[in-house]
């Protein structure tokens, strides 16, 4: 119920945050947002490096200076920054899209984030990853991410739907429906298939990268098909062996009810 009535409150307030100042400025969010890549991936090495050669850490400072200009009401200014900005990481993040602190996107290419899409503190998302809209109508019609959410390669979350707190988007999964905190979602659509509790945890704010551990829950139910029919094989084949030996035992039957005829009926 509690995230029911979180979910109804988030799309209900749709652009509101969007409008919203930041209280952290500029620098600050940017800052933080290079110091996370050291904790997420475990190729960098240095700050130096990663300001030079992460896509992910450029897409999000030319989106911090776009979203600014977009909040001021210079719209065409910060649309022609966020073009510029694909152009050059291949990142396309429109200035419109509410994203929290420490945001890393790592690899980066293809990813998309719509206009009215938000996104809480500490969201990591793969390459190939698309924040897409369901929906012609103007108003709220992208997901919001929750705090600590980890998206995969490639995964599609469309429409205005929610995204819990601390959820794993499985690679290539399409995700339609709200999910709750603390869930992993995997498949097409996204179905719901390990709580919070199962996963493995990592300290220092690491992440646990151990995606080849994720459940199939079609391959348990394919598992779960072969032996029901093993089975209903064994329970066939025992049951015609009891009918092929039903034949041998019926001349005895015959026999004994012939011996408790009548004399007379006999000679009839």
């Amino acid at each position: 119920m509690s995230f029911v009535m979180l979910t109804s409150a988030h799309k209900s307030r749709g652009r509101q945050e969007a409008d919203s100042p930041r209280r952290k400025g500029v620098p600050a969010m940017v800052r933080a947002d290079i110091a996370c890549v050291k904790a997420r991936d475990p190729a960098a090495r240095f700050t130096f490096e990663i300001l030079l050669t992460y896509p992910g850490v450029h897409a999000i400072i030319w989106h911090r200076i776009s979203h600014r200009l977009w909040q001021m009401g210079l719209r065409f200014p910060a649309r022609f920054l966020s073009w510029l900005s694909r152009l050059l990481t291949n990142i396309d993040i429109h200035p419109g899209a509410v994203i929290g602190e420490r945001f890393f996107i790592d690899h980066g290419a293809g990813v998309v984030i719509g206009e009215t899409a938000e996104i809480g503190n500490d969201v990591t998302l793969y390459h190939g990853v698309t924040l897409g809209g369901t929906s012609w109508s103007p108003g709220k019609r992208h997901p919001t991410l929750m705090d600590g959410v980890l998206v995969g390669a490639s995964a599609k979350i469309l429409g205005p739907i929610v995204v819990g707190a601390g959820c794993r988007v499985g690679a290539n999964s399409v995700v339609v429906d709200d999910v709750p905190p603390g869930m992993t979602v995997i498949g097409i659509p996204g179905k719901i298939v390990r709580p919070v509790e199962e996963r493995r945890r990592l300290g220092h704010g690491r992440i646990d990268l151990d995606h080849h551990l994720m459940p199939d829950p079609v391959g348990d139910a394919v598992s779960a098909l072969i032996d029901r029919l093993d089975f209903l094989e064994v329970r066939l084949a025992h049951l015609q062996a009891q009918i092929n030996r039903r034949p041998e035992a019926s001349p005895n039957v015959q026999t004994t009810h012939h011996s408790h005829q009548p004399q007379g009926a006999q000679h009839e």
